[in-house]
Formats: C-alpha cells, sequence, structure tokens
C-alpha cells in the first residue's frame, strides 16, 4: 500500500526539518515548501492527502492559501492542519472557518501533531462500516460511503471534519451530543480549550447546510442535536 503524502508549508528550515523527520518516522511520505506560494503550487499539483501549514508565511501568509485551496474542487477536499505562533482565540476561530480541520500553536510537541495529523486522516478515510448507505433528513442527503453531501439534489462540498461532524449528528439523530463527545468521536482526542473548535465547525457546518441549519439544534449548556423530525 503506498504511503499516505504529507505537505509541509513552513519558512522556518528547523521547524520544516523537525516535522518532516517525524512525520517520516511515522512512515508518511513528506512533501516541503518554504513559502506560500510554492506550497500552494505543490498542493495544487501533487495533491497531498494532508497538509501541515504555517500561517506566518513570506509571499503568500497560509490564510490566503488555505483560502485559495478550499476554492478549487480539485484541492476543496485535503485536509489543512494550521500550525503557527498565533495563539489567539480569534486566531484559531478565524483558521478553522477558513476551512482548516484543525490548529496548533507553537511551540508545539511533534508527537502530538502526528497523533493530530493520524486523528485526522481517519477522519477524512471512508468509514469501513458506516450505519447505512444513504442518510436522509428532509432535503438533506448524505452518502456514507463516497463523502458526498446533496442539499435539495445539488451537491455541497464539505471539508473531512465537517462531514464527519454531519455524519455523527446524524447517524445519532434525536440525542443531544456533548461538545465532548463530539471531540472524541469526531476529532479523535480531547483537549482543554478546544471545545471552542465545535463551536466553531458547527456554525461552519450549518452555514454550508443554508435552508436546513435548522436541522443542527443548539441544546444550550450541554451540546448538540440533530432534529428528529418527519421527512427523514
Amino acid at each position: 500500500m503506498a504511503r499516505k503524502k504529507i505537505l509541509v508549508v513552513e519558512d522556518d528550515k528547523d521547524i520544516l526539518n523537525l516535522v518532516a523527520w517525524h512525520l517520516k518516522a511515522a512512515d508518511y511520505e513528506v512533501l516541503k515548501a518554504e513559502d506560500g506560494v510554492s506550497g500552494l503550487e505543490t498542493a495544487r499539483r501533487e495533491k497531498p492527502n494532508l497538509i501541515v501549514l504555517d500561517l506566518m508565511l513570506p509571499g503568500m501568509d497560509g490564510l490566503d492559501v488555505c483560502k485559495a485551496l478550499k476554492r478549487h474542487e480539485s484541492t476543496a477536499f485535503i485536509p489543512i492542519i494550521m500550525l503557527t505562533a498565533r495563539g489567539e482565540e480569534a486566531d484559531r476561530i478565524l483558521g478553522l472557518e477558513l476551512g482548516g480541520d484543525d490548529y496548533m500553536v507553537k511551540p508545539f510537541s511533534p508527537k502530538e501533531l502526528v497523533l493530530r495529523v493520524q486523528a485526522v486522516m481517519r477522519r477524512s478515510a471512508p468509514s469501513p462500516s458506516p450505519p447505512q448507505e444513504a442518510l436522509t433528513a428532509d432535503g438533506l442527503r448524505v452518502d456514507a460511503h463516497a463523502h458526498r453531501v446533496w442539499i435539495d439534489d445539488r451537491e455541497v462540498s464539505l471539508t473531512a471534519t465537517e462531514f464527519k461532524l454531519l455524519l455523527e449528528l446524524m447517524t445519532h439523530k434525536g440525542r443531544v451530543m456533548s461538545r465532548d463527545r463530539l471531540l472524541d468521536c469526531v476529532w479523535g482526542y480531547q483537549f482543554e480549550g478546544y471545545a471552542r473548535t465545535v463551536d466553531t465547525h458547527i456554525r461552519r457546518l450549518r452555514q454550508k447546510l443554508q435552508g436546513y441549519a435548522g436541522l443542527v439544534e443548539t441544546v444550550r449548556g450541554v451540546g448538540y442535536r440533530f432534529r428528529d423530525g418527519s421527512g427523514s
């Protein structure tokens, strides 16, 4: 089986080599880029399985790289872990809202980064035995095997994390899912302070569900629930 390919975009050579070494030790093939423009070009050419993306890059910053990747069908599906010195909550939320699947702040643990990579990879892979071939609710249809979503017969693009989050909520329709449980089931880990990550992804998911955003209900002080109504 071919090794998974990861692109690391980082202008600090020491950090770039450190991340690359740990990823190679975890049996990933690693591609490198030291600025935003070459990172974007490499992503478009190589279609890596995942991108580790610094935000503060010369020429073209990481947020612009992320936006450019998410605008095109050929690269919109690639999961992105943002790795940056910007540790403010507003920066984290902005990065996730632009399409990042995870966000790590420097200084960081390379071993934790590898665990995050593995978790995002698991979210990106089709489930070997999803609960149903297709899940439906009103005009919303989800193909669990193909990782595809339609709204009123028009296909919409979700990130791997958004898709897994929607699938988790729909699979447990009518049941309240706490933020901690969603972190565990969807992200594959729990870290203090990451409950807001769930809120950010829910907000972005609702935007993409458009007229069906109300199917995802907030249970104040607890978590979220996919509405168990008629037409599903």
